[in-house]
């Protein structure tokens, strides 16, 4: 998925053999979802699926579920995410959360504690406790502010230009946002939900704390473009 992915897992069972199995079955599943998924592999499921080449019902049953989640999110953002915004077919705005949560959830099955799974700065946390830093947009090597877990089930997924410059489009017009915001954050049980939240909300730019003020289940903090910040009632909480 052109990014790097890291692993935390703690507990009596963290090196076992059931857990190192487990840990084998998360990998696998993450390069096979960039198998599937990938829209610069032309073997790809998804690239054979956009020529043509292959039918929706002859694709693996992960296709049809994540273009189902696709089009959930499309109709809760109001259309902000969309899998089908310039062109071809593309649920690659989703997919790496899902992956990343999938993964997660294998280790947890296995017995761990706590994980922590680390999909180029989207996170699924699951067990605890856990501590994890926002890094600031505008600042870099500061962090913006810190989330803490005590325990449960907590995705975190950050939305902006800094790491990878502009690469979120507004799905109205299919060019760069003129968004307001540096970066967002979004917080949530699911990564899935997360990653596609804070993707939405950094292409509507002024519109997304009152759309997240209203979401369930959802909490979000920001750093504007001229360094400010905000953030939605309960987040921190």
């Amino acid at each position: 998925m052109g990014t790097v992915f890291s692993f935390d897992v703690r507990g009596p069972e963290a090196g076992t053999p059931r857990s190192r199995a487990a840990l084998e079955a998360a990998v696998t599943s993450l390069h096979r979802a960039d198998e599937v998924f990938s829209a610069y592999r032309s073997d790809s499921q998804l690239s054979r699926l956009v020529r043509g080449d292959l039918g929706l019902a002859d694709c693996d049953p992960e296709v049809r579920e994540v273009l189902a989640l696709c089009d959930n999110a499309e109709r809760l953002t109001d259309g902000w995410f969309s899998a089908r915004y310039a062109g071809p077919l593309d649920p690659t705005g989703l997919v790496k959360g899902w992956a990343v949560e999938r993964a997660a959830r294998m280790m947890a099955s296995a017995g761990a504690d706590a994980v922590c799974l680390n999909g180029g700065g989207d996170i699924q946390l699951l067990g605890g406790p856990w501590r994890v830093g926002i890094a600031h947009p505008l600042r870099p090597g500061e962090l913006a502010t810190v989330v803490e877990a005590a325990s449960g089930e907590l995705a975190i997924a950050t939305s902006g230009p800094a790491e990878r410059g502009c690469h979120i489009l507004d799905p109205r017009t299919g060019m760069p946002p003129e968004s307001a915001l540096a970066s967002i954050t979004v917080v949530s049980r699911s990564l899935t939900d997360a990653d596609t939240w804070a993707t939405a909300a950094f292409a509507m730019g002024d519109r997304a704390r009152d759309w997240l003020e209203r979401l369930p289940g959802a909490e979000a903090f920001a750093v504007t473009a001229d360094g400010a910040t905000w953030q939605t009632t309960g987040f921190g909480s």
